[in-house]
């Protein structure tokens, strides 16, 4: 199998481990099949692991792809060597093969190009040579009509020359990795613009090495350039980068040494320099890019996965001032029974409001209130708590909200509503279950990224769906009730087959077994092979199909409890009859030791939802951000984590931001270290800019310091009370460091 070795290679895999996995590719199975179903065959390795396998072997594709395509155009030219042909063996990049491959690539009509058409190609041999010879005598060979005098005919031979240095694979390779060491990312105001892009005044005059610019700074100041608020320029020092270039090529002092100088300079900045830093922007871009999307599909996960407060009647609210709030009630599977307006900002129409609330809650049986945390969230909050009717109460992100109910699935679902009543559900089902929710609208819509619009999209597009595929298929679905839209993230479904399922759904009620789903029409043997440990039933004819228990492994479980003496719906849940079995007799070339512990585990809890409990949480007495000042410690919510920081939801419209110093007393890269989304957390407000609409804050602040680790002491006094360890080497007094000397040594 094709680049089995060198996956293996650089992920630290074994090797049959990277061909099982690609061979299962081949047959059809998803990442969340192979990561459940068949830890046998991988080895136990989890959904990174072959995702990087897959990752790895597109790019190898790739990578093999145009190096095919590469050999067979310079054969086709008549110039493969056994030197070419090396060179190109021993590329490991694209960038290698393209520097390979650059002598041999169409070219406009060059400088260089010209003066060969001149015939000048022997006098910038000759200077390449570096010989003896004076150049300038021997210049007057090459004069001609196109080539009227000696500085000409040196120009065009120097032309010549710098082309050969840029296309020279060693001096690309050199430079290359001065970039990677040396090169700075410089960004400067352009004239004229400093009032206009006062936004990016951090940047107005900023210099950082490459190697170090974080990757959320790169996207900032690519950003200005785009918006033309700002010139870049990514490059080492130019008096170094000449210097690797001469070294390669200056043999010594000689009349040619001086028109060598010239060329390589010319190369290095009319060629090189601008070649090198716009393949260095693309790669910077793109680690940028890379890490980006790493932290949006980070908070998604966290995001999707957030608690659910399950099957309940919920209220829902969608809040607001002068418009009124919207009011939806829903049932435990989050069908919409009612819909109504109250105004509780006026004073005239709060009973009015109480009342219907009141009628609403008694009539629909209501459980939990849902509350939207826009605009006039948290009053509608306190309005709702101040009627005291006992039950939770609870706010809830609504970013995409306003993007769901314009949608096409929001009018497919209820074509009879306007947005604002669409809003309302969508808000009530984001609490009942987050993930069944929120996988109806575009994740770039959910408000969890970091410069998400700036980052390739179609790569943060398939980095979103993996994430949002092995949320769903974690979590399970249920098959009687899930949406189209949650089905369709199920391993192996897919959009149409879901809409198939919803008919056949439709027209038999529900399903009783998962067996039912081989009846759905398209939805063959592979389809079931990879979707049926997924789907869950519950209450349905068989109790393995409320479990993670693979069909394909049901008989393996009924054998298990026929030798224990009981039935299968016995054993379910029983963790006393469970222990009775011995794992080891049921190993075989189907089901090894990970598989039959997986299913043992399982049927200790059968369905568990992985997602933890959900928790009410209570802001402070803080409703806009002028009633917030510095100094204040007040509980928060985290909203949103990037690489520099963390927003909180303080209970005002702004989130503050924690920036990533201000967040643990020990030293930390990532947030992601020590907080989680939707985490409840204490901060301390350090700074509020009314004007720019920001706040600061710190949560290490509320927090008290580590003791700071301190060396032993040396000195280990005896007979003493007094013990060294216990003593600051740094604050113990020059007396008694003298009477522990003494006793120690008597002296």
């Amino acid at each position: 199998m094709e680049f089995v070795h060198d996956i293996s290679l650089k992920l630290g895999l074994k090797n049959q481990q990277v061909a099982a996995v690609l061979s299962l590719f081949e047959e059809g199975a998803t990442i969340p099949f192979i990561a459940r179903y068949r830890k046998d065959k991988t080895g136990g390795l989890d959904e990174v692991q072959i995702q990087q396998i897959q990752d790895e072997a597109k790019f190898l594709k790739e990578f093999h792809e145009r190096k095919t395509f590469i050999e067979k155009a310079i054969t086709d030219q008549g110039k493969m060597t056994p030197e070419i042909e090396e060179r190109l063996q021993k590329a490991t990049t694209i960038a290698g093969l393209e520097d390979v491959y650059l002598p041999f690539k169409p070219k406009r009509k060059t400088k260089a190009l010209i003066a060969r058409e001149n015939g000048l190609q022997p006098l910038a041999d000759i200077i390449l040579e570096q010989s003896t010879i004076d150049v300038s005598l021997k210049a007057t060979e090459f004069i001609t009509d196109n080539v009227p005098g000696i500085d000409e005919a040196l120009q065009g031979a120097r032309d010549i020359i710098a082309e050969t240095i840029n296309e020279e694979v060693q001096v690309r390779e050199k430079l290359r990795i001065l970039f990677k060491r040396e090169a700075t990312l410089q960004s400067k105001i352009v004239t004229g613009k400093e009032a206009e892009g006062v936004k990016y005044k951090d940047y107005f005059d900023f210099s950082e090495l490459i190697s170090k610019v974080p990757s959320h700074r790169i996207l900032a100041v690519l950003r200005g350039f785009l918006e033309g608020y700002l010139r870049i320029s990514i490059t080492p020092d130019e008096a170094t980068a000449i210097m690797v270039a001469e070294a390669l090529y200056i043999k010594g002092m000689s009349p040619a040494s001086e028109h060598l100088k010239k060329a390589v300079k010319d190369a290095w900045r009319r060629l090189l320099q601008p070649s090198l830093e716009t393949e260095c922007r693309t790669e910077l871009k793109q680690k940028a890019d890379d890490e980006a999307i790493a932290v949006f599909a980070e908070n998604l996960r966290q995001l999707l996965l957030s608690a659910p407060l399950g099957s309940k009647r919920i209220l829902a609210i969608d809040p607001g001032y002068r418009t009124g709030c919207k009011v939806v009630c829903l049932d435990e599977k989050g069908a919409l029974l009612q819909t109504g307006l109250i105004y509780v900002h006026e004073g005239n129409k709060q009973y009015e409001a109480e009342h219907i609330i009141k009628d609403y809650v008694a009539k629909f049986s209501i459980q939990a209130f849902a509350i939207g945390d826009g605009t006039a969230g948290r009053e509608t909050e306190q309005f709702i708590k101040k009627m005291q009717l006992g039950l939770p109460v609870f706010m809830v992100n609504e970013d995409g909200a306003s993007v769901y109910s314009a949608s096409e699935i929001a009018r497919e679902e209820f074509p009879d509503k306007d947005v604002t009543i669409r809003g309302s559900v969508s808000i009530g089902r984001r609490l009942m279950d987050p993930l069944a929710e929120l996988v109806k609208i575009d994740p770039k819509s959910i408000g969890v990224g970091q410069y998400q619009h700036d980052v390739n999209q179609f790569r943060l597009k398939e980095r979103l769906d993996q994430t949002v595929v092995s949320c769903v298929n974690m979590v399970g679905v249920n098959l009687n009730t899930a949406s189209k839209h949650l089905l369709a993230y199920v391993s192996g479904i897919g959009s149409t087959l879901a809409e198939n399922i919803i008919k056949h759904r439709g027209e038999l009620g529900k399903f009783n077994s998962r067996k039912e789903l081989m009846k759905v029409p398209r939805l063959g043997a592979k389809a079931f092979e990879q979707c049926a440990g997924f789907l869950r039933i519950k209450d349905g004819s068989d109790p393995l199909d409320a479990s993670s228990v693979h069909p394909e492994a049901y008989s393996l479980v009924e054998q298990m409890a026929k030798d224990i003496g009981t039935e299968v719906s016995a054993l379910v849940g029983n963790e006393t009859l469970i222990k009775q079995i011995d794992a080891k007799k049921y190993r075989n070339e189907q089901f090894g030791e990970l598989t039959i512990n997986d299913i043992l585990n399982e049927l200790k809890k059968p369905g568990l939802d992985p997602r933890s409990e959900v928790q009410q949480f209570e802001f402070a007495n803080i409703y806009k951000i002028e009633d917030v000042s510095a100094g204040m410690i007040v509980p928060g919510v985290v909203t949103n984590i990037t690489r520099f920081g963390a927003f909180v939801d303080i209970g005002v419209k702004q989130d503050g931001l924690v920036h990533v110093s201000e967040i643990s007393h020990t030293y930390i890269t990532d947030p992601n270290q020590v907080l989680k989304l939707n985490q409840h957390v204490q901060v301390k407000v350090t700074e509020v800019d009314i004007a720019r609409k920001r706040i600061a804050l710190s949560i290490k602040q509320t927090q008290e310091a580590p003791a700071k680790q301190q060396r032993n002491l040396s000195i280990k006094p005896f007979n003493s009370p007094l013990k060294s360890k216990e003593i600051p080497e740094a604050v113990i007094p020059m007396g008694v460091a003298l009477a522990l000397l003494k006793k120690k040594f008597g002296r």
